[in-house]
């Protein structure tokens, strides 16, 4: 009798897998690079990924979770479980610095990088902070709206080249 050898994938193979997922609302950045995927790991047999979802009613959750689903069957993952984790709760300062390169580079001007969370009330009474265009770089930015295109962006105007834009808010 032969017994066939089954090698199971690396945590860094697993990984590079899940970087190549685009999230659904933003497909220019992946799960990975937005903080997303909090943890992957091997408890015995079975692949256990970690997801923390942009916020708790965020509609993609399922839809991003079904893609990493799909990604590590077809790659060969028998044994799989998805743990969804709401604690600590996500947060903007997750992305990675190359998330943060790909929204700028899609026209969505990505949150400071060491950026605190505001309260929600603060949110509509103090001033905006300055947003830098992601398309001509000009700081002489207005934010036009408290939302946009999806509930974790907020709507600005460029006054140098006048082009709206979305902004990561900062969560």
């Amino acid at each position: 009798m032969v017994s066939e050898l089954v090698t199971r994938p690396t945590l860094d193979q697993v990984w590079d897998w899940l970087r190549a997922i685009p999230d659904p609302e933003i497909p220019v950045v992946s799960v990975v690079d937005l903080g997303i995927v909090r943890d992957v790991r091997w408890q015995g047999q079975e692949l256990v990924v970690a997801i923390t979802p942009t916020y708790s009613g965020c509609p993609a959750t399922g839809v991003i979770a079904l893609a990493i689903e799909s990604e590590l069957l077809d790659r060969g993952v028998e044994k799989l479980r998805l743990e969804r984790r709401l604690s600590p709760p996500w947060t903007t300062d997750w992305i990675s610095a190359e998330g943060r390169r790909q929204l700028r580079a899609y026209g969505i001007a990505p949150p400071p990088e060491t950026g605190a969370p505001v309260s929600l009330l603060d949110r509509f009474t103090r001033p905006s902070p300055a947003v830098q265009c992601p398309r001509c770089g000009s700081a002489d930015t207005v934010r036009v709206s408290a939302f946009g295109s999806t509930p974790c962006k907020a709507q600005y105007r460029c006054q140098g080249c006048l082009e709206p834009f979305d902004q990561f808010k900062c969560i």
